[in-house]
């Protein structure tokens, strides 16, 4: 599969907080934050509609986009932190000081913008050109590393639209905090920096001291990292060479979908008490359709007992015993896995089981949303490692169709690590929609994913 698009470096630029405007600052990692150290970037897209020439993008918009962005990060100034890694046994964190700033590259392309945003399947390498690259770990005196946490890529497509590439360090932000982040900077610059109190609702918290610690996971966590942090390494291969048999693919349930689910599932259920939300309906419908497409290579099916597993994460800025703001900025989610045989997923009653299962999980998180909370990095490890894993990133709750830069929605936002990760992406289009990404090998001009039908006649 050839790649059509290619890019032109327009210019690269330093972007942080006003001078002078944040102190310097040092945040501990929390107990939430340490599973995350080790994670890949994350890379999130936004496309936008902008009719306009490049030159009308570089004198006229692209101003308004810096001065808004320094603003935004006067605010969320751990996005343009560092996360500084002394050697055991120092904890890592994160450290604030005047003058750090993230790096912005503007690029141009020349190429067919309606196709890159569309939902049918094609090349899975052609997003990642507009990924912004992190700049690269420094080594200090005594072997203390310095990672830069986040790095901007905006490219144009002349007379069609923008795309706003983002990548950051999960250490530093949860989808939530991220998300937050995004319409704050949208909001500001939608009303070209002064009206400041467009984002009063969204101003982050960064007071490490709301999460407490009662079950002391902090210590047994940063054992676990300092362990894996010895033998990790990075991985180097080309992303043109990783994904040079993939192909990427956008699936939007409707409504009636999604109710049509929800319906399936209630009248075969006589438990009143099962959690059969969207979320809940969806990732089911997601797991049981991987499984049975990856059957649909398998010759040997005599082991129909096999386990197969099933992760997400919870938000768990309300189901804790203590307070949590919910702007708080850093990590607060639950590492959750669900796990069924396969004979029970690929059965007349797959899905049903699949809620039930998934349903279950997320009904537990509202009494206990750390219960089993010290296993998670190690279940994590051994679970990862069977190679029978569907993880979903992303929740319809996170409203990232609201970030309103001034240009109206995104007419599409994708997550591309998801690409090299094996992540599948859960997201709102509106109230009515639930977009699915999905990512798949190719085979000859086959792509293997099986979508049954919703019908519930």
């Amino acid at each position: 599969m050839a790649q059509p698009y290619t890019v032109k470096v327009l210019e690269q630029c330093q972007i942080g907080p006003p001078p002078n405007s944040v102190p310097t600052t040092s945040l501990p990692l929390t107990f939430f934050d340490i599973p995350w150290l080790l994670c890949r970037p994350m890379q999130r897209l936004f496309f936008y509609e902008l009719p306009y020439p490049t030159h009308h993008f570089i004198q006229t918009v692209l101003p308004i986009l810096k001065n808004s962005l320094s603003l935004t990060f006067q605010h969320f100034f751990p996005l343009a932190s560092n996360l500084i890694c002394p050697p055991q046994p120092h904890k890592p964190h994160i450290l604030y000081t005047d003058g750090n700033s993230v790096p912005l590259t503007i690029t141009e392309c020349i190429g067919n913008f309606d196709h890159l945003i569309a939902n049918y399947a094609q090349d899975a390498r052609d997003l990642h050109l507009f990924v912004a690259q992190l700049t690269p770990t420094r080594v200090l005196h005594g072997n203390t590393r310095v990672l830069p946490l986040m790095s901007m890529q905006v490219t144009v497509f002349p007379n069609s639209g923008i795309c706003i590439g983002v990548t950051f360090c999960h250490v530093a932000a949860d989808g939530r905090a991220f998300h937050n982040f995004m319409k704050s900077w949208a909001s500001i610059c939608k009303t070209k920096g002064g009206h400041l109190a467009c984002i009063d609702t969204l101003l982050p918290c960064h007071n490490r001291d709301v999460i407490k610690d009662p079950n002391g996971l902090e210590p047994n966590f940063l054992e676990e990292w300092w362990k894996w942090a010895s033998t990790w390494k990075e991985d180097t291969r080309l992303i043109n060479d990783v994904l040079a048999d993939k192909v990427r693919a956008t699936y939007v349930l409707g409504r009636a979908h999604i109710e049509n689910l929800k319906h399936r599932i209630t009248s075969q259920c006589m438990d009143k008490d099962l959690h059969v939300s969207t979320f809940v309906v969806t990732c089911a419908f997601i797991w049981v359709c991987l499984i049975k497409s990856q059957d649909s290579l398998v010759s040997d099916f005599s082991d129909m007992d096999k386990i197969y597993y099933f992760n997400f994460v919870a938000d768990c800025r309300k189901r804790l015993e203590f307070p949590i703001p919910s702007t708080y900025f850093g990590n607060c989610l639950a590492i959750c896995f669900v796990s069924l045989k396969r004979s029970e997923l690929v059965g007349e009653n797959g899905i049903f089981e699949a809620v039930k299962a998934i349903g279950k999980k997320v009904g537990e998180l509202e009494s206990g949303a750390l219960e089993g909370a010290e296993k998670w990095l190690l279940d994590w490890k051994e679970i990862s490692e069977l190679g029978h894993l569907v993880t979903v990133a992303g929740s319809p709750k996170l409203g990232v169709y609201e970030t309103d830069f001034g240009w109206g929605r995104p007419k599409k936002s994708e997550v591309v690590q998801s690409d090299v990760s094996g992540l599948y992406l859960l997201q709102n289009v509106e109230l009515r929609m639930v977009q699915l990404r999905l990512v798949w090998h190719s085979v000859g001009n086959i792509w293997l994913i099986s979508m049954p039908s919703l019908n519930t006649a």
